[in-house]
């Protein structure tokens, strides 16, 4: 394992750095207003980031995916909803870009969209009957074959960004398919007929990321549209969960980063009226800031070794737990060292405005979003007792 990190690779994760302490300074404000940061998002625009790690042979700048984690877990220590929200353009861009059954034609075409036309691609897989602990996720939304292209009906949760994008790309069972495990790729733009945005995104932490809903109502696309089309979407699913979900894990591993820095400058800082030294040279304090320490090292060199994995090995079944391992590390690092934080910071960190409130808030999804803690112990648990998961009995019981 060589993970001796690049002067090139040093650099990405400086700029990031720098591009970080930018947007922290706007993340409380969009916090509470649940707003799109566009600001954040034009500059990365600006700054290359739409084609960060598509191939040099296609326009990018071709970097790979250990350096996208650098890169992200830079971000995530700034405004950690921008990093989550413009993180969903790599993780639905890549696969595309990298499979082997979409067409050069259409990987061209998403290339020219996003190189030369700076075009910022969303996505969105998840749908209202959906759940993470299950592994399998039907598709309701349809893709009805229409003169000149398709019509899609239906409707999709979680949509980040979504307004701020320039095209959602969506997944869709085609109507004329026989198989249920079939599914279409479909790029929408924004101003489609059809297309329109339940905004109901008001929740606990990364208000930021605006996670609207999708609503497809007779929505006409054209034949273009569809980027990838197959009878069985599971081996393309399979092949690249380190985009579609384990490029998420850097941004939460920021998050980690953020709240440890600020609640040893808050410790340092704050002097208690009438001792000599601050709050850090108490016991308890430093015995906590150790415990957190050790956490989010553990949690950065098993995010880093399943990154590296990805781009040694490609998608290994070593290379799948190691990432389960590690989107479950850093769940359980970000919500212990948000909460210990929060309490090492005390009754003057719960303030709306504080950062340790908003990063206690933002982290509080790590655990939950997909894949959620138990489904990633139950995927690890799979590959380190050498199961087949087709001799498993299924956590619920069909109907």
């Amino acid at each position: 394992m060589d993970f001796r990190i690049t002067e090139e690779q040093e650099r990405l994760r400086q700029r990031c750095l720098d591009l970080a302490a930018d947007f922290a300074t706007r993340s409380d404000a969009h916090d509470r207003d649940a707003s799109h940061p566009v600001e954040n998002y034009d500059r990365l625009r600006a700054e290359g980031f739409l084609a960060l790690t598509i191939a040099r042979s296609f326009g990018g700048l071709g970097f790979d995916f250990l350096s996208h984690t650098l890169a992200y877990e830079a971000l995530g220590q700034g405004c950690p909803a921008t990093a989550l929200a413009f993180n969903m353009h790599a993780s639905v861009v890549m696969p595309l870009m990298q499979s082997p059954e979409v067409t050069p034609e259409a990987k061209q075409y998403v290339a020219d969209l996003v190189v030369r036309r700076g075009k910022m691609i969303g996505g969105n897989f998840s749908e209202p009957g959906t759940t993470s602990l299950m592994g399998e996720r039907p598709l309701t939304v349809r893709a009805r074959p229409v003169e000149g292209g398709y019509s899609i009906t239906g409707r999709k949760m979680f949509a980040s960004m979504l307004e701020a994008t320039d095209y959602v790309l969506v997944m869709a069972y085609p109507e004329d398919a026989t198989s249920p495990t079939a599914g279409m790729l479909l790029l929408v733009p924004r101003g489609a007929p059809g297309r329109s945005v339940n905004a109901n995104w008001d929740t606990l932490g990364m208000r930021a990321t605006r996670s609207d809903s999708l609503v497809l109502d007779d929505c006409r696309v054209p034949d273009s549209a569809v980027l990838y089309r197959s009878d069985d979407t599971r081996p393309f699913r399979l092949a690249f969960l380190n985009w579609f979900w384990g490029s998420y894990t850097a941004v939460y591993l920021g998050l980690a980063v953020a709240a440890y820095d600020e609640i040893r400058r808050v410790v340092k800082h704050r002097q208690p009226q009438g001792y000599a030294q601050p709050l850090a040279c108490h016991p308890d304090v430093r015995r906590h800031i150790a415990t957190m320490s050790a956490s989010l090292e553990a949690a950065r060199f098993c995010t880093y070794h399943s990154a590296w994995l990805s781009d040694t090995q490609g998608a290994t079944p070593e290379t799948t737990a190691a990432l389960y391992r590690a989107k479950y590390l850093v769940g359980e690092a970000v919500s212990s060292i948000t909460r210990t934080a929060l309490t090492l910071g005390g009754a003057h960190g719960i303030f709306k405005g504080s950062r340790l409130e908003q990063l206690f808030r933002d982290g509080a999804l790590a655990e939950i979003q997909p894949p959620p803690a138990d489904f990633c112990l139950w995927n690890v648990g799979i590959y380190e007792l050498g199961l087949d998961p087709a001799d498993l009995m299924p956590p619920l019981r069909g109907l």
